[in-house]
């Protein structure tokens, strides 16, 4: 990766009536986004909460962590976008409210294995203030372009 992430965001939904009392936690998933793009450990362990609730399902597995430690180093950077899988573009990212739940969908431009991917995440998550407490993640998996 050449450390940097190209990134082209749409924030807001239909069902956002502009910045409230949701707005910080809803820059969370905004937050979260960013800093996975740009595989910055530090930034997403400083972006969960410990504990955390976390879960999440992949075309081949189902995920489960208690620690941000955990989501980052063995889950995220450690499986889902290792060492060999170069994040070259944030696409897009989407934030809104359901009720009470935030919700975040990001599309990453992914090199892998010498060919180009578009892998889509959409998540579920809480926080308890400014760290996401819990999360429930879904993607759509590496998806050749």
């Amino acid at each position: 990766m050449n450390g940097k992430a190209a990134i082209s965001l749409t924030t807001g939904s239909a069902t956002d009536h502009g910045p409230g009392p949701g707005a910080a936690v809803a820059a969370a998933g905004e937050r979260f986004a960013r800093a996975l793009a740009a595989k910055d450990s530090a930034a997403l362990r400083a972006l969960l909460a410990d504990p955390i609730d976390f879960q999440a399902l992949t075309p081949g597995r189902h995920w489960q962590a208690s620690t941000g430690s955990q989501v980052v180093g063995e889950i995220i950077l450690g499986r889902w976008f290792g060492t060999g899988d170069h994040i070259q573009e944030l696409l897009s990212v989407t934030t809104g409210r359901v009720s009470g739940r935030e919700h975040v969908v990001y599309r990453l431009r992914v090199r892998r294995s010498g060919s180009d991917h578009l892998v889509e995440q959409q998540a579920y998550y809480s926080t308890d203030g400014e760290r996401i407490a819990w999360m429930r993640v879904l993607c759509s998996g590496y998806q050749p372009v």
